[in-house]
């Protein structure tokens, strides 16, 4: 009962945009920028190299604390043997300190990379970061997710929670970008679109 009064508060939460600094996201037939960072094991992750191997399920997530986060996760994680099945992998990017990559990994079961994306540099190249706005945070902060303490060096920078499809050719083949975070691209739309 505890978690689930926890959660409640955190989910009316929405955040806003100025107009010049509303993230965009990628087209369709965008090319996807490439870039390596370190995975829940402590590996060098490379998209280019993923890439060799079949198309890229790119996703950005808040952190370990946003429930609709870990569901979406979790989804993926009990979807993984048919992703896989379309040739794919699934790179989750978060703007997180590495020990909460650790506790989104112990909530979501997630056998896939996870990976933080110190210094917003993944999210800012896909165009989905944003710094969320002063009022916001201090409602986070209210509710016990205080983002710099989380972040690290990301501050309260967090990313639109977008899916992309890449394929082999580093091009963008989907795309899932909506601003309110509690919606979520479906694993059935995803699998529909490898």
């Amino acid at each position: 009962m505890k978690k689930l009064i926890f959660l409640l508060p955190v989910a009316i939460i929405a955040f806003s945009f100025t107009t010049s600094d509303k993230p965009m996201g990628l087209n369709i037939g965008d090319v996807a920028p490439d870039f390596t960072a370190k995975n829940q094991s402590n590996k060098d992750i490379s998209l280019k190299t993923l890439l060799q191997s079949g198309s890229v399920v790119l996703l950005f997530y808040r952190g370990e604390w946003c429930p609709y986060c870990n569901r979406q996760l979790k989804a993926l994680e009990d979807s993984l043997t048919f992703i896989k099945a379309k040739g794919a992998n699934i790179i989750a990017v978060s703007p997180e300190k590495t020990e909460n990559i650790y506790k989104t990994v112990e909530k979501t079961k997630a056998t896939y990379h996870i990976v933080t994306d110190e210094q917003s540099l993944i999210m800012k190249a896909y165009k989905v970061a944003y710094e969320l706005d002063e009022k916001t945070t201090e409602k986070y902060k209210g509710y016990g997710i205080n983002l710099v303490e989380r972040n690290g060096t990301n501050g309260n920078n967090l990313p639109v929670p977008a899916v992309y499809i890449i394929n082999k050719e580093g091009k963008v083949t989907y795309r899932y970008f909506d601003s309110n975070y509690k919606n979520r691209a479906s694993v059935k739309e995803i699998l529909k679109n490898l």
